[in-house]
């Protein structure tokens, strides 16, 4: 029995939220007649995490988790969902031609329809039986589980991935879904799908409580899942009759931010060029703000700045770090005068700048730091 989210590892809430008892053991487990004197049904506490309010068994999965056992696959009308959902989703992202992973393919029931549109799909499955199946239709299968995000999985990387309906079963859903975000080209998007606990509780469908299902997402839950693993969410809606959470994700990219670096050069040079036009000790700065005290950093000021003003009495007779260049209070532009200041003052520096200017006018240089220079 856990106490702890197995999504954000915060502590669930004192009390079950629920409790049921004598529930059926396993939603796969229909006992024989010779096994009905020692059968009977299982207790359930359905908890609620306090810090990211999934709700969640606090007991272990089923022994065949890793499987995929699939009923709907079945049903005229969900092949015919599944086929336009698939080949929507093709489109949208332009995945024709490109390679397609469903990990927890089952028997190929989804992947076969996958590869009727246009894509390379390829699966992968626990079970040795289902593997068997899926290679003798023709279907490109390999043997696997996904529970690291390390695990490099065969003819990867792909562009893009499915799961439908096999999170929920999963004991550790982060290191799943990780482990797929690892395998996925730049760019990659994924369709993922959960039974809709949002509807659940709207209709009091207690019959929906499993032992097979760990995990009861709502928009929000399974939003925030989606999110820890490595992926942004593009899209999330019901299908399905309500059912089912549909989502859409795309493999989280890594911030670019070489521009930075661009516009830290410019700034740079800008400053520098306008305080050698003075003569050396005769610029002085107003502003002793973090954002001031970088540049000041990063532009190398120290010793090319006779002093900062700033209005913060808490901040006076004090230094700059890292360039080290006196603090000082407003009254010291008119004791010891200074040809130009430039004002480092953020949201107000435009209002410092108009004191300036009409207590000085001409006889003090005034410049304003712009994120785009001087």
């Amino acid at each position: 029995m856990s106490s702890t989210c197995q999504v954000c590892g915060f502590c669930f809430f004192p009390k079950p939220i629920i409790r049921l008892g004598g529930m059926p053991k396993a939603a796969q487990f229909l006992p024989s007649r010779a096994e009905l004197d020692g059968e009977k049904g299982v207790d359930l506490a359905v908890c609620q995490c306090q810090g990211c309010g999934l709700v969640q068994l606090d007991s272990g999965p089923v022994p065949y988790y890793r499987e995929v056992v699939r009923a709907a696959a079945i049903s005229p009308a969900m092949k015919a969902f599944r086929r336009k959902q698939f080949s929507a989703f093709v489109r949208r992202y332009r995945l024709k031609g490109g390679k397609v992973l469903e990990p927890g393919c089952g028997r190929g029931e989804y992947l076969e329809l996958m590869a009727g549109t246009g894509v390379k799909a390829y699966g992968l499955d626990y079970s040795a039986a289902s593997v068997g199946e899926c290679v003798k239709a023709g279907l490109k299968v390999s043997k696997g589980f996904v529970d690291s995000r390390t695990l490099k999985i065969k003819n990867g990387p792909f562009r893009a991935f499915f799961t439908l309906n096999f999170l929920e079963h999963l004991p550790d859903p982060n290191s799943f879904l990780s482990g797929i975000a690892s395998n996925l080209s730049d760019g990659g998007v994924g369709l993922v799908e959960v039974p809709n606990f949002d509807m659940i509780v709207k209709k009091k469908l207690f019959s929906e409580f499993i032992p097979d299902h760990l995990f009861y997402f709502t928009a929000d839950t399974f939003c925030f899942l989606l999110q820890k693993s490595g992926f942004e969410v593009i899209k999330l809606r019901p299908v399905w009759h309500d059912y089912i959470l549909s989502a859409v994700v795309r493999r989280r990219a890594e911030l670019n931010l070489a521009d930075f670096e661009t516009s830290r050069t410019v700034i740079k040079k800008k400053l520098l060029t306008y305080i050698s036009r003075f003569k050396p000790g005769r610029v002085a700065a107003w502003g002793a703000g973090h954002q001031a005290l970088a540049v000041m950093a990063m532009a190398g000021l120290g010793g090319r700045l006779r002093y900062i003003v700033d209005s913060a009495p808490f901040k006076q007779g004090k230094y700059s770090p890292a360039t080290h260049i006196p603090i000082v209070p407003p009254l010291q532009l008119e004791q010891d005068n200074v040809d130009a200041v430039i004002v480092m003052a953020a949201s107000y520096s435009d209002e410092v700048a108009a004191i300036l200017s009409k207590k000085y006018g001409d006889r003090l240089a005034v410049a304003v730091l712009r994120e785009y220079g001087l």
